[in-house]
């Protein structure tokens, strides 16, 4: 660094103005010089100036940022309050439904249920009724008496020998890893209280998943994590070894996740600890990878064969997908798969692009994968279409945190639904958005054990068990408003949707929902005639060209 011509950059008035602070503190430093002639005291000044003008003279030299050249030490006020805006923004700026991804009126709503104190709302609603994205459910004359307090959910096919009673609401896949030890924990312990599942990721099945017995939903990626091999492959006798854990009550192969779809993802060596390559069975402090794709099969047919083979090494438990909705023709080779084959999934759970993550690439977060309810209309269609609705159950999941987004869901044709983001709210999490730093505040998506020390797990599960309840209750009041005695018995036509200030329709006049059998008997009278054609049961790579049949086509 040659100070002397980075100085001449601060010549005039100009510069002088530029480099305030240092000038300031080289002012100060020799009045205190001085004055410390006649009182030594004067000398703790230079306690201050000094490293002002260090700092400044190494900010006028330095190379890489612009900023801190021409505004030495000034420029990292504008660096303090970037670091300080989220905060600012979130506890002084931002209105009660303006905080994104959740508003501060949903997570007042999630801690208020998970504290156990009120969560009424006085003087009526703030939305704005005639808003674009406004919507609602109808309401009955005749409210129903005796609704079902605690709705269940029957998954498992006839192919399946163990089915499972599901709550309409579930913890979402979060992974031990990307989620603390004592998050996983206190998750755990809450689900085991209010009799719901936790999904476990594709991380594996840690300890704190067993600790306290709460029932689980086992999470299978591609990267095979608790039941891989050496090479990353899949291991059929570690995975059925865990599989018959009498606490592991389904199996979830994850194909796509909404925050990322198509998205592999990295573990770095230093967050590997022993614990987790215990868990994942991958070594301790390597890089650990899951690819962007499975390996153990590679068409329609395949997985399903393998969803086939796995259930019979679970003993018989239910196995299902996760996916985040893409390229429709896709959807339809699966069920066209389980069409040929007769071999049928017991579920499948549509994960919206709207869903959370750790961590994501800000492209495919924002603009890869299809919204919750769009996807769910494809996949209830698919399923209805081909005559698999009355035996395949349908989950859902993205951002879902109150009554009315399970309703909705449920309506356009989900059978339960599942929350990750809502259930961290409920154990302390305050959207501070630093998952992938390590440095969470409330210790939950941290591996630090000082952090991880303030989550007490006796307090936040009950907390957990306290949010799902309350939430419950909310729904069976929302579904006894219908008319109806179950959620289940929702249909689209309860939920509408604003149009514009004008016009609102219900929401099978919003999207289009086929009849039984209709991909069967009439394909071409439905909106998926070209997708449905170009599906392969023994391909993901479509049959037709759909951009010359789809070109040809009329378009309306």
């Amino acid at each position: 660094m040659n100070l002397i011509p980075s100085l001449r950059a601060y010549s005039g008035m100009d510069g002088l103005k530029r480099a305030i602070i240092p000038v300031a503190a080289l002012f100060i430093t020799f009045v205190c010089v001085l004055l410390a002639l006649f009182e030594p005291w004067w000398l703790l000044g230079l306690m201050v100036t000094l490293p002002l003008l260090a700092l400044g003279a190494y900010d006028a030299t330095q190379r890489q940022w612009t900023i801190t050249r021409n505004y030495p030490v000034a420029a990292r006020i504008r660096w303090l309050f970037f670091d300080l805006r989220p905060y600012l923004r979130a506890y002084i700026v931002e209105g009660d439904e303006e905080g994104k991804p959740y508003s501060y009126e949903a997570r007042r709503l999630i801690h208020a249920r998970a504290d156990g104190t009120s969560d009424v709302h006085p003087f009526g609603t703030q939305r704005d009724v005639h808003a674009d994205e406004y919507y609602w459910l109808s309401h009955s004359i005749s409210p129903a008496k005796d609704t079902e307090q605690d709705p269940r959910v029957r998954i498992g096919t006839d192919q399946c020998r163990h089915p499972y009673a599901a709550s309409v609401l579930n913890i979402s896949a979060m992974s031990f890893g990307a989620l603390s030890a004592a998050a996983v924990e206190a998750l755990n312990k809450g689900a085991a209280i209010g009799g719901f599942y936790q999904d476990t990721g594709e991380g594996g099945i840690s300890p704190y998943h067993r600790k306290h017995g709460g029932d689980l939903v086992w999470e299978i990626g591609s990267g095979y994590f608790g039941c891989r091999d050496e090479s990353g492959n899949f291991d059929p006798e570690l995975f059925r070894e865990q599989a018959r854990i009498d606490q592991v009550k389904m199996t979830e192969i994850k194909l796509s996740q909404g925050a990322k779809p198509g998205h592999g993802g990295l573990l770095p060596a230093a967050k590997v600890t022993k614990e987790i390559a215990e868990t994942r069975r991958v070594p301790v402090g390597e890089d650990c990878l899951s690819p962007r794709g499975h390996s153990a099969f590679s068409t329609p047919i395949e997985l399903v064969e393998f969803a086939a083979s796995m259930r019979e090494l679970s003993g018989g438990k239910p196995v299902g997908i996760k996916l985040c909705v893409g390229q429709i023709h896709e959807v339809m080779a699966i069920m066209k798969a389980m069409l040929k084959t007769g071999i049928l999934l017991d579920f499948i759970v549509v994960d919206g692009a709207e869903g959370g993550t750790g961590a994501a690439p800000l492209e495919l977060s924002n603009h890869m994968g299809m919204p919750l309810q769009d996807g769910l209309v494809v996949v209830r269609n698919a399923l209805v279409g081909t005559g698999l609705h009355d035996k395949i159950r349908l989950g859902a999941s993205g951002k879902i945190y109150s009554a009315v987004g399970l309703a909705e869901c449920l309506a356009i044709g989900a059978d339960w639904c599942n929350a990750a983001r809502a259930f961290m709210f409920s154990i302390g999490c305050i959207q501070a958005q630093r998952c992938h730093t390590g440095t969470c505040p409330t210790g939950i998506t941290t591996q630090d054990p000082r952090r991880q020390h303030g989550l007490v797990v006796d307090v936040q599960s009950q907390r957990a068990a306290n949010f799902h309840a309350k939430t419950l209750e909310a729904l069976a009041e929302m579904t006894a408003a219908a008319g109806l005695r179950h959620p289940g018995d929702l249909q689209p036509h309860h939920v509408f949707h604003r149009i514009n200030a004008q016009q609102s329709r219900p929401v099978d006049r919003v999207w289009q929902f086929v009849p039984e059998n209709a991909l069967i008997d009439a394909p071409e009278d439905t909106p998926y005639a070209h997708w449905w054609a170009a599906a392969d049961p023994g391909s993901f790579a479509p049959a037709i060209d759909l951009d010359l049949v789809r070109n040809r086509a009329p378009r309306h």
